[in-house]
């Protein structure tokens, strides 16, 4: 445990990678989020004003996740250190950030809620759909949302370094090959009222739920990868 968690202080050496550079992309797309709300709100229109700012720190985990393995992996293993004990001292820096990513956005929401938006009717963190679950609702999705997207970049740079480009570039191609097919198929049978009728009754705890069991499944795979990769 003591060399796992000692994976966890090498990865936040550099804490501009895993602490400040998520921090500062949030607080500066929430500056220009609450500015373009102010715009509109003294122009008259009245609201509510809702953007997809909120998802910049969290696609910003997705390189972060990149560079967790393919930065510090090969230095790690200079160091003596296993390939499970790197795997899971990662996860633990992944989930230390998750975490303060969700309660930011958490306690964000529930001070939006309290001052109508910041007095703008302006909703950065308090989406509706997210924060019907509750405080706790919303805190669970946010820290799922933000491992999976971590995890997506971890799982692709371990298919990177152990497999090269041409099969992840693959994979990538595939997936995207498959969700046009899905799109297609829902199409054909006239079943968006209903694809949209599922996700709406699903709800922000249950859709997080099936985030987190594909975050799992990724991280199986990422494991498993991981140990046959060279650094």
């Amino acid at each position: 445990m003591n060399r796992t968690v000692n994976v966890v202080r090498m990865q936040l050496i550099n804490k501009q990678t895993f602490v400040w550079v998520p921090l500062i992309v949030l607080g500066a797309s929430f500056a220009m989020s609450i500015a373009i709300y102010a715009v509109l709100y003294n122009a008259g229109i009245p609201g509510p004003f809702y953007g997809g700012g909120s998802q910049a720190p969290l696609w910003v985990l997705l390189f972060v996740g990149v560079s967790s393995l393919t930065l510090t992996f090969p230095f790690s293993q200079a160091m003596s250190v296993t390939r499970r004990e790197f795997f899971f001292g990662t996860m633990l820096a992944a989930a230390m950030c998750a975490v303060i990513l969700a309660a930011v956005f958490a306690i964000g929401g529930m001070v939006e809620d309290a001052t109508n938006g910041w007095g703008i009717n302006g909703y950065f963190f308090a989406l509706d759909w997210v924060v019907a679950s509750g405080p706790l609702g919303a805190a669970f999705f946010y820290f799922v949302m933000a491992m999976l997207i971590f995890m997506l970049g971890f799982w692709s740079a371990t298919i990177y370094k152990r497999f090269g480009a041409t099969l992840l570039t693959t994979i990538w191609v595939g997936i995207g090959v498959l969700m046009i097919a899905g799109f297609w198929a829902i199409g054909s049978f006239d079943a968006w009222v209903e694809m949209f009728t599922w996700f709406a009754e699903l709800g922000a705890v249950g859709f997080a739920a099936w985030g987190l069991l594909l975050t799992v499944v990724l991280g199986g795979i990422s494991y498993l990868t991981l140990r046959r990769t060279v650094p």
